[in-house]
C-alpha cells in the first residue's frame, strides 16, 4: 500500500514533462474555468453558511453559564463542516462536468507511452464521457459523506479524536485519485470493472489525491493547477498499470 501511495505521488514529477512534450495545456482551459467559478461560488457560499450552522449548534448548549465559550465553539464546528463539504463538492463538481475534456488529455499520453499498442479501447461520445463523470462522482459523493459523517463524529471522542482529520484527508484523497485514474479507465473498462480497478489500486489514488488535496491549500494557484496535474500524473500511472496488467495490448 505504502509503496503505491508513493508511486503516485512521485508521477508527479514527471508531469509537467508530459505536458510541455504532448502540448496539453490546451485541454485544460475549460476544466480551469470550471475549477475557478466553482471553488469561487463554494466559496460564497461557505462565507455565508458558516456563521448560521454554527448559530443552530449553539442552541444546544441551553444554559446561560459557558454560552459564548460554547457559542464560539459553535462557530468553529460550523466553519469545520462547511469547509469540509465544500471540499467534497468541489472536488466531484469539477470532476465530474471536466470528464469530457480530460479523457483526450490521457489518450495523448497512452498514445505516447505505448504508441505501438493496438487502440481497442472502447469509443465514446462527449455526452456518454460526460454522463460517466456524473455517475461516477456522483456514486463518490455518496460513499464520501457516508464515511465523513461517522470520522467526524470520532473527531469529539476524547483520546481518539485527534485520527479524525488523518481520516477524513486520506478519504478526500483516495475518492480524488479515483476520479482522477478514471478518466483513463473510461476508455479500457465499463462502470463496474473500474470500481474494481480502483479497489485494487486504492494506493495509488491516495497517492494521487494527496497532492491533488495538497494543491487546494494553495490560494488561487492551486485551483489552477489542480486539474492538469493531477490527471496527468494520474494518467501516466493508470496507463502503465494497465499495460503491466496486459489490459493494453499490443499492436
Amino acid at each position: 500500500m505504502l509503496k503505491s501511495i508513493f508511486s503516485g505521488i512521485k508521477a508527479y514529477a514527471r508531469a509537467f514533462e508530459f505536458m510541455s512534450k504532448l502540448k496539453l495545456w490546451k485541454y485544460f482551459a475549460v476544466p480551469i474555468l470550471i475549477s475557478i467559478v466553482t471553488a469561487l461560488a463554494i466559496g460564497f457560499l461557505a462565507y455565508g453558511l458558516s456563521d448560521n450552522i454554527g448559530y443552530y449548534i449553539s442552541k444546544i448548549w441551553v444554559w446561560d453559564w459557558g454560552k459564548e465559550t460554547f457559542t464560539s465553539i459553535g462557530n468553529f464546528i460550523g466553519g469545520l463542516i462547511i469547509i469540509v463539504l465544500g471540499l467534497i463538492l468541489y472536488k466531484h463538481i469539477i470532476m465530474a462536468l471536466s470528464a469530457p475534456f480530460m479523457s483526450p488529455v490521457s489518450e495523448k499520453i497512452e498514445l505516447h507511452l505505448f504508441s505501438n499498442t493496438a487502440q481497442n479501447h472502447r469509443n465514446t461520445s462527449f455526452q456518454q464521457q460526460l454522463w460517466r463523470g456524473i455517475r461516477i462522482n456522483f456514486r463518490n459523493l455518496g460513499m464520501e459523506l457516508l464515511l465523513t459523517i461517522p470520522i467526524v463524529i470520532i473527531g469529539f471522542i476524547p483520546l481518539i479524536g485527534f485520527i479524525a482529520p488523518i481520516l477524513l484527508f486520506l478519504v478526500q484523497a483516495y475518492y480524488a485519485g479515483f476520479g482522477n485514474m478514471d478518466y483513463t479507465l473510461e476508455r479500457h473498462f465499463k462502470y463496474r470493472n473500474s470500481l474494481s480497478f480502483v479497489r485494487r489500486h486504492r494506493g495509488l489514488a491516495i497517492g494521487n489525491g494527496t497532492v491533488f488535496m495538497l494543491f487546494l491549500l494553495i490560494p488561487v494557484i492551486g485551483v489552477i493547477l489542480v486539474l492538469p496535474l493531477s490527471v496527468t500524473a494520474a494518467s501516466i500511472k493508470t496507463i502503465e498499470i494497465l499495460k503491466a496488467e496486459n489490459k493494453i495490448q499490443h499492436g
